[in-house]
C-alpha cells in the first residue's frame, strides 16, 4: 500500500525573511507582489488582523503600520534560494519526493518502517533545525487525504505540525468535520455547486455515487471522491512533464514611452524564459511578443498588441529567441502610448532529438549548445546575470518597485549575514 507525505512550508514568503533576519521571528510579517501591488504572504498575526490575501497595499497600508506590521517587497531571488534548500533536505530523508511548487512537495514514504508520525517529526525537526523553515506534514495512504491531512496539522497546533491519516477510523473522523471547500481542487467555487446535492463535507464528498460525480463535474471529481475513499490514483512523479508553454513578463516600475527601454526590458525577459527553457532541456519553435498599456487608467490612451514570430529552425540560443522577439517588438510598437508591460511566451516547444531538422532551414549558430550550457553554468556558480548579453541592463530604472525588499543574504557575496558583537 502506497504512503503519501504532502511537506508544506508555513508562510513560505514570511518565513524566509524571518530566517535571514532574526528580529523578525516575533513580529508580524508581510509580503508584497511584484511593484508592491498587493499582499501575497501573510503571518499568522497578520491573518487574525483581517486582511485578505490579495489585498491592495494602499487600501491596508495605514492598518498595517498601526498594528506594526513589518512590510517586506518580494525577494524571488532570496525564495528561490531556500526553496532547494528545503527540497534538498526533503530528499535526503525520503526515497522520492515531487516537488509541487516552490514551498511544498509530496514525499514517498511506503519504505518508512518506523511510526509514521515520529518520522515526520523528524522531518519537520530537520527543516527546522538545518534550515529554518517550520512546515506541516500530512500522511495518508492517497495524495489527496494526504493533503487534508496536511490542513489538519496547520490548522490544530496541538498536532504538533504533523497528522498521519493512514487509519480508516481517523481518516473518518476528519472527514466528517472539514468541509469540501478545504478537499484539494475542490475549492469555494465548486463547493459552492456541490452544496445543492447536499455535499457539505469532505465525508459527503467520499459516499457520494461515483457515477453521478463523473456525469456532472468530470473525471477529476470522480477521482479526488475515490481518493477520499482510500483508493490511490495519482502515484509520485519524480519527474514533472516539461512545460508546454514558457512565459516571462512583469510589470514595469514606470510607464515607458521610448522604445529603446522596452527593448531592454524584452531583452531581459527573453534571457530568463531561455534559461527556463534549457533548464527542461527544451527548443522553441515560435514565440509571442506582446505589448500594452494600462487598462485601470482612464486618462491615458489605451494600446494593446500581440505577434507571434515563427523560428527558422528551433532553439534554446538566447541571442536567436531575442533577435527574433526584438523584430515582432518594433513591429507592434506605437510611439505615443505610456506602455506598463511586455512578455514573450515561447511556444511549439519540443525535446532535444524530438524534431527532424529542416534541410532548407539555416544551419544553428556552431557552438551555440556549448556556449550557452557554460553561461547557465557560470550564472548558476556567481549569481543570475553574471554573463549576459550587452542589451539586458545591470539596474534597469525600470525594473519593478521594489521598496523594502530586504538583501539577498544567501546569494550575493556582499549581502551575506553577518554577525557582529
Amino acid at each position: 500500500m502506497p504512503i503519501f507525505a504532502l511537506i508544506d512550508c508555513n508562510s513560505f514568503y514570511c518565513s524566509c525573511e524571518r530566517i535571514c533576519q532574526p528580529e523578525l521571528k516575533r513580529v508580524p510579517v508581510v509580503v508584497l507582489s511584484n511593484n508592491d501591488g498587493c499582499v501575497i504572504a501573510r503571518t499568522s498575526e497578520v491573518k487574525q488582523l483581517g486582511i485578505p490575501m490579495g489585498a491592495p497595499f494602499f487600501q491596508v497600508r495605514d492598518q498595517l503600520a498601526a498594528a506594526g506590521v513589518v512590510v517586506r517587497s518580494s525577494n524571488y531571488t532570496l525564495y528561490a534560494d531556500i526553496s532547494n534548500r528545503v527540497m534538498t533536505v526533503m530528499a535526503s530523508m525520503l526515497p522520492a519526493i515531487e516537488v509541487y511548487s516552490i514551498d511544498e512537495a509530496w514525499g514517498d514514504m511506503s519504505g518508512v518502517q518506523e511510526d509514521l508520525t515520529e518520522y515526520g517529526k523528524r522531518i519537520r525537526a530537520r527543516l527546522l533545525q538545518w534550515v529554518g523553515m517550520p512546515v506541516g506534514v500530512g500522511i495518508s495512504t492517497t495524495k489527496t487525504l494526504a493533503k487534508l491531512a496536511n490542513w489538519a496539522a496547520k490548522k490544530w497546533p496541538a498536532t504538533g505540525g504533523v497528522v498521519d491519516l493512514t487509519d480508516p477510523a481517523r481518516q473518518e473522523r476528519l472527514l466528517r468535520i472539514a468541509a469540501v471547500s478545504e478537499v484539494w481542487g475542490v475549492g469555494r467555487r465548486l463547493a459552492a455547486r456541490l452544496r445543492p446535492l447536499g455535499i457539505e463535507t469532505a465525508w459527503d464528498l467520499a459516499q457520494f455515487d461515483i457515477g453521478t460525480l463523473r456525469k456532472t463535474f468530470g473525471v477529476t471529481l470522480e477521482r479526488t471522491a475515490r481518493e477520499l475513499r482510500g483508493i490511490s490514483c495519482i502515484g509520485i512523479n519524480e519527474g514533472p512533464p516539461p512545460k508546454q508553454a514558457i512565459c516571462s513578463s512583469k510589470m514595469f516600475g514606470r510607464k515607458l514611452r521610448d522604445l529603446g527601454p522596452i527593448q531592454e526590458a524584452m531583452a531581459t525577459y527573453v534571457t530568463r524564459a531561455a534559461e527556463k527553457l534549457r533548464q527542461q532541456q527544451s527548443l522553441c519553435g515560435a514565440l509571442q511578443v506582446s505589448l500594452q498599456t494600462q487598462y485601470h487608467n482612464p486618462e491615458l490612451p489605451r494600446y494593446a498588441n500581440g505577434l507571434t514570430c515563427p523560428l527558422a529552425t528551433p532553439t534554446d540560443d538566447t541571442r536567436d529567441l531575442l533577435a527574433v522577439a526584438l523584430r515582432g517588438l518594433r513591429h507592434i510598437y506605437r510611439p505615443g502610448y505610456a506602455y506598463s508591460k511586455c512578455a514573450v511566451l515561447l511556444i511549439d516547444l519540443s525535446q532535444r532529438g524530438e524534431v527532424t531538422p529542416d534541410l532548407f532551414a539555416p544551419a544553428p549558430r556552431r557552438g551555440a549548445e556549448r556556449l550557452m550550457s557554460i553561461v547557465d553554468q557560470i550564472n548558476k556558480r556567481e549569481g543570475r546575470g553574471t554573463v549576459r548579453l550587452g542589451r539586458v541592463p545591470v539596474e534597469p530604472d525600470w525594473g519593478m518597485r521594489r521598496d523594502m525588499m530586504s538583501r539577498c543574504y544567501t546569494t550575493n557575496w556582499d549581502e551575506l549575514i553577518t554577525v557582529g558583537a
